[in-house]
């Protein structure tokens, strides 16, 4: 009997137990988790009638270290509403609100005093976004006819950072704030909070596809999202994109880093951008992202894809030899080589560094055009289905044509066009093995309990063998150890594979102008277990031909920069024995 009592005694204890920790985690969730949503909730009693306030889930950067730094939050304050009928000095109330709201959003003199003279209304909201403290300080002046009431607002931290990726909120077809673009559209059923999104069964959240460690989108409905972009990353692009652009006068540049194993994008960036917390003078053509919805003819970075899709199908071999001529007539139509030079019978290799369209063409011939319109439907033929909205389809209308000319120019990046994006794919390729990632800006959803969820962004899509693209690879170091910057950009412990690009801009008039051009500029690093590939482009630069003119310094910066800032070990030159170290920027 004693036994007996004493299991049960101990059974109970058990059971009191689990129930107190039960209670401490879920009092943990309340008070630290979701104390700003509750403190949120109580302030509802003192937003204006019916309407509630603004509530939305957050976007969050990550740091190197995985700490999550605020890309997209909400900001509280008041707002402030009158009633004509009671108001009294319409004046001296516009005086009062004016001095309080400061550089807020007020209605101007004419329109208040229009709005205070509609006697048949009862409440009419004349300024928004007042600080606290302001909100508070005309709350305590008592004005007849005037309420300050609670509100909240989209805020953006980093103002102008990322923001064509982050996207925007604005009032859709109805009377609700809505994402409408990048991130904020694309995810906007996760972020969309409903009124009883913190009375959900914890429980049932906290165990919810329990053994599942990757989740699509689909399965996920309410939550924060954890973007891929490193903020110190984006802003050192952002601030080398705006220099480039600055210096030659372009009408726009960009450009993206991204890891070519798992297709995460660490940074993007187009400029002109604009700041997401003051859209009273942006142009609408900026809102959306340049770098998902425009296509462009980006030269002859496409060689090493050209030379790839050779090299896998056995047409030739990195001892392959050609002659090289100054120019060739295709079709009638006249190809030549930049410098307008024939240099005798050289070997692949020389293609790419000395960026020869005549090689190119040479290729793409001996590929055919079957074969050669296979390899770059793969690369270019679908969207990549990056988590933006509005993606462009690319442009590859010469590649159903009879004519070998099409063929031939696309082989050094001319005649057909795609996003950046879509570019940055296919050249990851190169990068990771001859397989094909996801581009993507979100790599999990942060639930309302608190766990975070990473997205399945696995999909691979083969288009070459490893072989062909380690040879490439190979071709491009070469680029720039023995030819890029005349030699001096090569760095002694670190490969690094690359290409310039330098294509003519169409004329609108189914014809190129003979001087003015679209720059581009692509490398990886390490060469043959790369960390990180970028591209970047410049379009109609002024007063400058090549790319190598443009965007050979920015690149190599970029290089020097994420070397050092995530301590990219060195993968040649150093001696039996010797430490690592990483390379100085």
């Amino acid at each position: 009997m004693r036994a007996q009592f004493r299991s049960r005694i101990r059974l109970i204890l058990v059971c009191i137990v689990l129930l107190a920790l039960a209670v401490l985690v879920r009092l943990y969730f309340l008070q630290i988790v979701h104390g700003d949503d509750y403190a949120q909730k109580a302030d509802r009693q003192f937003s204006s009638g019916g309407s509630g306030l603004f509530d939305r889930g957050a976007i969050y950067f990550t740091r190197k270290d995985d700490t999550l730094i605020s890309a997209a939050t909400l900001a509280t304050g008041f707002l402030v509403a009158i009633n004509p009928q009671t108001l009294g000095n319409p004046e001296s109330a516009y005086t009062a609100i004016t001095e309080a709201a400061s550089s807020t959003t007020v209605l101007a003199h004419d329109a208040f005093l229009a709005a205070a003279a509609k006697k048949n209304l009862v409440y009419i909201e004349v300024a928004h976004h007042l600080s606290d403290t302001a909100g508070r300080a005309l709350a305590a002046k008592t004005l007849s006819g005037v309420q300050v009431l609670k509100e909240s607002w989209r805020y953006y931290p980093g103002g102008s950072l990322a923001t064509q990726s982050i996207g925007i909120v604005s009032y859709g077809s109805g009377d609700a704030l809505v994402g409408q673009t990048g991130i904020e559209a694309t995810y906007d059923g996760i972020l969309t909070r409903s009124g009883d999104s913190l009375y959900k069964n914890f429980f049932a959240e906290l165990f919810s596809n329990v053994g599942n460690l990757l989740v699509n989108t689909k399965d996920v409905h309410e939550g924060d999202v954890v973007t891929t972009i490193e903020p110190e990353v984006q802003t050192r692009l952002e601030e080398d994109i705006a220099k480039v652009n600055k210096r030659y006068s372009s009408k726009e540049s960009g450009g993206i880093i991204m890891d070519p194993a798992t297709g995460a994008i660490i940074a993007i960036t187009s400029y002109p951008s604009y700041d997401a917390n003051d859209l009273s003078a942006v142009d609408p053509l900026l809102l959306g992202n340049p770098l998902v919805e425009r296509v462009h003819e980006f030269g002859s970075i496409m060689k090493p894809l050209t030379i790839a899709a050779a090299l896998d199908a056995g047409v030739i071999t990195p001892e392959t030899t050609y002659d090289d001529t100054d120019c060739v007539t295709v079709d009638t139509r006249k190809i030549c080589n930049w410098d307008h030079k024939g240099h005798g019978r050289i070997p692949m290799e020389q293609i790419i560094i000395q960026s020869l369209n005549i090689g190119a063409a040479w290729v793409a011939t001996q590929l055919g055009q079957d074969k050669f319109r296979t390899y770059f439907d793969t690369y270019f033929g679908s969207k990549t289905g990056i988590d933006q909205p509005g993606e462009a389809h690319s442009f590859l209308s010469n590649l159903t044509k009879p004519q070998q000319i099409g063929y031939d120019t696309a082989a050094y990046g001319q005649g057909i066009a795609m996003t950046p994006v879509q570019m940055i794919r296919a050249l990851g390729a190169l990068a990771n093995g001859g397989m094909m990632v996801e581009p993507h800006l979100v790599r999990a959803i942060r639930l309302n309990s608190g766990i975070e969820r990473q997205l399945d962004w696995s999909k691979t899509v083969p288009v070459f063998g490893a072989t062909a693209a380690h040879e490439t690879a190979t071709m491009m170091t070469a680029l720039v150890d023995e030819k890029l910057d005349y030699g001096k950009a090569k760095i002694p412990t670190m490969s690094v594979a690359a290409k310039t690009g330098t294509a003519q801009l169409t004329d609108g008039h189914g014809g190129y102008y003979t001087n003015r051009y679209f720059h581009s500029f692509t490398g990886f690093f390490p060469s043959y277990n790369p960390r990180f590939i970028i591209l970047l482009y410049t379009n109609d630069p002024q007063g400058v031909q090549y790319a190598s003119e443009t965007l050979d310094g920015t690149f190599l910066d970029l290089v020097h920069f994420l070397i050092d800032y995530y301590a990219v070990p060195p993968d040649r030159g150093l001696p039996a024995g010797a430490a690592t170290s990483t390379s100085s920027g």
